[in-house]
């Protein structure tokens, strides 16, 4: 039998999150960090030289995984497995290989690295996505659909003012992204306590170079800054903050899902179905919304994954404890990769959604006779001279009526023959016909979706264009 494998990897997850998360990328910014390192101090004036460094940036893919996992058993720390792994491939560089260091040097500036170009990977996927739904938005602006409160029948809307709300919820995800993206900070080389007490040994009580180190990694590492102040370890409040805007995104992705599940239950509309795939292994006819609920599924574990970090944070003593360590390990790439899938999924929904026209119409023709009841009995006092209240009983009389045929008959809804042939209302078929206009019912619904493509998505897109890509690839 084969070894496990996270299904996140095997099933769900891009090419590119996986490798921002592999053991090739984190193990060579390690080495790129030690180099940064080295050159750093060189700089300083430590005797450090460049055929040292040459020597270390010439060995920063080929990593032996046997060799260090070797070593690890032997002196049952990771890091310093790969000092002497990565000391074994350049041995003459060997000697300054992490010189005034701790572990965390690497393990947290590499974090901070993997969840930047985590977020960066994500927001590609999330622009996509923003524009996928915009496009859907346009295109279905006008087309009038029942609005539902409490998943029962209420006043129309239009199926691209519904897309909106989706929209909306990517769009405050972005913001915050963003956000995060903007402050997210190296850990730089503060070393065991966070006072950085080695490196002023190492520069003999030079403060002005130890903080000049700490500047200068950061900026070899693409970062303007490093933290401020930190114990051994960057705040684990850092890591609750990114993983807080994958759980947002979670939940955007959730309620559409959820939109589309039910949308799918009235047959409105139909995500994407392979020509040979099966939607039910004994019912051979079914067509069950597959990919909304993988998506559901897949955003249930990314919220409750929220806690993990959370708790870490809360639970971190003084300048430094190693209870955090496996936990992250888990909890921060599998959230990225979790929401990764989510994003692939959302886009490919959107992207290929089949709105079905005729059977939204025919749902919204079941339900306007008794929305419309309202606009009749305004009409019938302003043009027809009717009583307000004898005209409020009467359609109160026959929407009980229509209503017992509907639901205790099975007919259709007879609302407004009833109210055609009572001289109570005095209507003709034409003037009943331009009451139930259904432009009348969804007020200004496709100017708000122009508005906000306009003045919010559009020039949100044209800022991040650079982001805007090809749909995440749907593996199973």
């Amino acid at each position: 039998m084969n070894d496990y494998v996270s299904p996140l990897c095997e099933r769900y997850a891009g090419k590119r999150m996986k490798y921002i998360f592999s053991p090739d990328f984190k193990f060579s910014t390690w080495r790129r960090l030690w180099i940064a390192l080295a050159e750093a101090e060189k700089e300083l004036g430590i005797c450090i030289t460049d055929a040292q460094i040459q020597q270390m940036k010439e060995h920063v893919e080929d990593i032996d995984y046997d060799f260090a996992k070797a070593r690890e058993k032997e002196v049952r720390h990771d890091v310093m497995a790969h000092v002497l792994t990565y000391g074994e491939a350049c041995p003459d560089a060997k000697p300054i290989i992490h010189l005034g260091a701790t572990s965390c040097y690497v393990g947290d500036n590499t974090d901070v690295i993997q969840m930047k170009e985590g977020l960066l990977e994500i927001k590609r996927a999330l622009v996509t996505c923003i524009k996928s739904v915009r496009e859907f938005a346009d295109k279905h602006k006008n087309l009038a659909t029942l609005g539902y409160t409490h998943f029962q029948a209420a006043q129309p809307t239009t199926v691209g003012k519904r897309a909106t709300l989706w929209l909306q919820d990517l769009v405050v995800d972005l913001e915050t992204l963003d956000f995060e993206l903007s402050r997210l900070k190296l850990l730089g080389c503060k070393g065991t306590t966070g006072t950085a007490a080695s490196f002023v040994e190492l520069f003999e009580g030079d403060s002005a170079k130890v903080k000049a180190l700490d500047r200068i990694i950061a900026n070899k590492m693409g970062f303007e800054h490093s933290v401020e102040v930190s114990g051994q370890t960057y705040t684990r409040k850092a890591d609750y903050n990114v993983i807080s805007v994958l759980c947002g995104i979670a939940q955007s992705a959730a309620k559409f899902s959820n939109d589309i599940r039910l949308l799918s239950h009235l047959k409105e509309v139909e995500e994407p179905f392979e020509s040979k795939q099966i939607g039910s292994s004994a019912m051979a006819y079914k067509r069950n919304p597959m990919r909304s609920e993988r998506i559901a599924s897949l955003a249930r574990y990314v919220m409750c994954d929220t806690l993990n970090p959370a708790i870490t944070a809360a639970t971190q003593w003084f300048e430094r404890t190693l209870d955090d360590s496996a936990n992250r390990r888990i909890a921060i790439p599998e959230a990225f990769l979790a929401v990764d899938a989510i994003l692939a999924l959302y886009n490919n929904i959107i992207s290929g959604l089949t709105v079905y026209d005729k059977i939204i119409e025919r749902h919204l023709s079941a339900e306007l006779p008794f929305m419309a009841t309202e606009n009749i009995l305004m009409y019938c006092v302003k043009n027809k001279g009717g009583d307000r209240q004898a005209l409020h009983e009467a359609i109160r009389k026959h929407s009980v009526a229509a209503a017992k045929v509907v639901k205790q008959e099975g007919g259709d809804n007879d609302l407004l023959s009833r109210i055609l042939n009572d001289d109570t209302f005095g209507l003709s078929a034409q003037e009943l016909e331009s009451l139930l206009d259904v432009r009348a019912f969804i007020g200004i619904a496709p100017v708000q979706v122009d508005d906000y493509l306009k003045n919010t998505v559009d020039p949100l897109l044209e800022r991040n264009k650079d982001y805007i890509g090809e749909s995440g690839e749907i593996n199973v």
